[in-house]
């Protein structure tokens, strides 16, 4: 059952259109990431969920009751905001008591078990400025959850917090979040955190949701132009068709919706080999990644330049060098096409 329901949500500022009439939903215990670059929209629906931003049109409900013109204080959310905003004058301790205070609602147990849910039992009487911002992070998500909200809004809570502490903390918040099974949307423009921990990925881009589906999903198989260039890395390539195909020099041989078309397919991919099937190309250049090594090559498809990245084990990368020719192959389902 739907939790989450938003329909026909639109929002203009100054004339322009930050939502365009989106519709999604959310599934009770979900966990939906909104993904997309600056200025996508995403951090809008969110504040249209929260009450925070009103929106001009379309309805929105959370477990069935009609939220629109409902204030912030009477929704059923929680919210863990990107600068966390925590209290600098109240403890640990009193920043999670404080929405239960608000709501005159018993604090002292509750307090512990949510210090408890966030490992952070120890720190109880430390205050904000005594603590790691990955510390800070955990204090404001169990301040959030501390009033048992319905629905947890998480706006890009990870991005103040380096690398290694962010991938350490978004595995976190998915284990908090599978065990209290709270419906969830997170706002992300980091892919590799929306497809890590969520249940399914909303792709925006221009006020519109490009796809929504589960991360593998939008991963190996995306629908819209849009959404394959945006997650993750690809090759791309603008090849002619002839008679309804493109052959890419045997590279891959894929049917043509046009007569130009945009070839679209991941660096892993990509097949390299000395003397097997594939077009010809040239190795340009190698970088060591760790486990993978990246190969830039060029190569002549269908006649025209072209260059092409493959991510290839290092083992078998360090059998290559600059200027050493190989063959390039694709597996063809694995190559998206759309129209130029």
């Amino acid at each position: 059952m739907s939790h989450v329901v938003l329909k026909g949500i639109t929002k203009r500022y100054a004339g322009h259109n930050a939502l365009n009439g989106v519709d999604v939903s959310v599934e009770q215990g979900e966990m939906l990431a909104l993904l997309g670059p600056s200025g996508c929209g995403k951090t809008t629906l969110l504040r249209c969920i929260a009450g925070l931003t009103e929106f001009d049109s379309g309805t929105l409900s959370i477990g069935g009751v009609d939220m629109t013109g409902v204030p912030v204080r009477k929704r059923p959310i929680g919210m863990v905001f990107q600068s966390y905003a925590l209290f600098p004058n109240l403890t640990v301790r009193g920043n999670i008591a404080f929405p239960l205070t608000v709501r005159k609602q018993p604090s002292e147990e509750r307090v512990a078990e949510m210090l408890d849910l966030v490992g952070l039992s120890e720190l109880g009487d430390r205050l904000p400025n005594q603590l790691s911002g990955g510390q800070q992070q955990r204090v404001a998500l169990a301040r959030a959850l501390s009033p048992r909200p319905e629905v947890l809004l998480l706006d890009e809570p990870l991005s103040a917090l380096d690398a290694q502490v962010r991938h350490r903390l978004r595995d976190e918040v998915r284990r908090i979040q599978h065990q209290i099974g709270i419906t969830t949307v997170f706002v992300t423009h980091d892919q590799a955190e929306a497809l890590a921990i969520s249940d399914r990925v909303a792709v925006m881009n221009a006020g519109n949701i490009e796809q929504c589906a589960p991360p593998a999903e939008i991963y190996t198989a995306p629908s819209t132009r849009f959404a394959a260039g945006f997650v993750g890395n690809r090759n791309t390539l603008e090849l002619g068709a002839v008679n309804g195909r493109v052959t890419a020099g045997g590279a891959f041989d894929v049917e043509a919706p046009s007569e130009r078309v945009l070839c679209m397919f991941r660096p892993e991919d990509v097949e390299l080999s000395t003397d097997g099937p594939g077009a010809k190309a040239v190795v340009d250049v190698t970088v060591f990644l760790g486990a993978t090594t990246r190969v830039y090559l060029h190569s002549q498809l269908n006649g025209h330049p072209a260059s092409v990245f493959a991510d290839i084990s290092s083992r078998a990368a360090a059998k290559l060098a600059p200027g050493d020719e190989v063959r390039v192959r694709v597996a063809d389902d694995h190559v998206q096409v759309f129209p130029a």
